[in-house]
């Protein structure tokens, strides 16, 4: 029995080498173990008050129409020049981004089944308003967050 587990964790360390292997070179900020739990946590709070934009179209769509938030990146997405100019339009609308390793954890986070390239997480739903404690709680995780990367950031330029 004892053999079977550390055969378990070695499959799972294998997992996590080609997980690392396949990000794109210009997937930078990357964010870390802890940093991804917290962002993809903050993408689940987002899914739940409808204040998600899923997919390379809709978020440029939305960053377009001047809508502020945090847009996370996957970086495993082949061909990479599918998300390219999505960092150079956030950068001009003043807009947070951050990589994340895997597409699959990006969509399970934001409730799709299928891979998701990018999301943009609102600080207010598009339709309808949220309860003020909802508000409070969601702007208190996106804020934590931004402030994270902006270390992350700052410490790579």
């Amino acid at each position: 029995m004892g053999g079977s587990d550390s055969e378990v964790e070695k499959t799972a360390q294998k997992e996590e080498r080609k997980k690392l292997m396949a990000i794109a070179p210009i997937a930078k900020p990357l964010a870390g173990k802890k940093l991804s739990k917290r962002t993809f946590k903050l993408v689940r709070r987002a899914t739940e008050h409808k204040c998600l934009k899923r997919g390379v179209k809709e978020v440029v769509k939305s960053i377009r129409r001047g809508h502020k938030g945090l847009c996370v990146i996957a970086g495993n997405i082949s061909p990479i020049d599918v998300i390219t100019h999505v960092p150079l339009l956030c950068e001009e609308a003043d807009i947070p981004y951050i990589y994340v390793p895997s597409k699959e954890d990006l969509a399970s986070a934001g409730a799709t089944k299928r891979p998701t390239c990018c999301v943009l997480v609102l600080t207010k739903p598009t339709k309808g308003e949220l309860g003020q404690e909802d508000q409070e709680k969601l702007k208190e995780e996106y804020d934590q967050v931004v402030s994270e990367i902006h270390e992350t950031t700052s410490s790579l330029f």
